[in-house]
């Protein structure tokens, strides 16, 4: 059976400056505190908690190793914890204007994240029963995801 995607809900996550931390034995790494931001869709609504951050590691070929945990209070006020891992890429001349700042439509590099979703909330035990994947991109001093059930 092949399985299909549910759209759940998009992401506008609220980024910190980054701390760079240097080279490291698996790349740069550097922390990024993630501060706020909102949830809307069919299915989750809401807005993220300013309590947590994403390690990245650029490794060779500057593939952007992404891992970030942070949290969701929904309209109603249950918290989800959410863990998102996955990668970034981009052409080098791409790469380049990201690092500037510049705005770069997303569909011009690849992003694309692993997620759990976890809830002790009965009403979202759901979350707990799945598995989550999402595209999306940075724009500005925010990330959006477009986040998918997988059925």
């Amino acid at each position: 059976m092949t399985p299909g995607l549910e759209h759940v809900a998009d992401f506008v996550v609220e980024l910190a400056p980054p701390h760079e931390l240097g080279s490291g034995p698996h790349g740069v790494q550097r922390i990024i505190p993630i501060i706020g931001g909102t949830v809307s869709g069919p299915r989750l609504n809401g807005r993220i908690l300013g309590v947590g951050a994403d390690w990245q590691v650029i490794a060779a070929g500057a593939i952007a190793q992404l891992d970030a945990r942070y949290a969701l209070e929904t309209a109603d006020g249950a918290v989800i914890e959410i863990h998102s891992q996955g990668i970034r890429h981009a052409p080098e001349d791409v790469a380049a204007r990201m690092a500037r700042g510049e705005a770069v439509p997303m569909t011009d590099y690849y992003m694309r994240t692993a997620i759990r979703l976890t809830s002790g909330h009965p009403a979202y035990d759901w979350v707990n029963r799945a598995l989550f994947v999402a595209s999306g991109g940075k724009q500005g001093s925010t990330v959006r995801l477009h986040v998918y059930r997988v059925t």
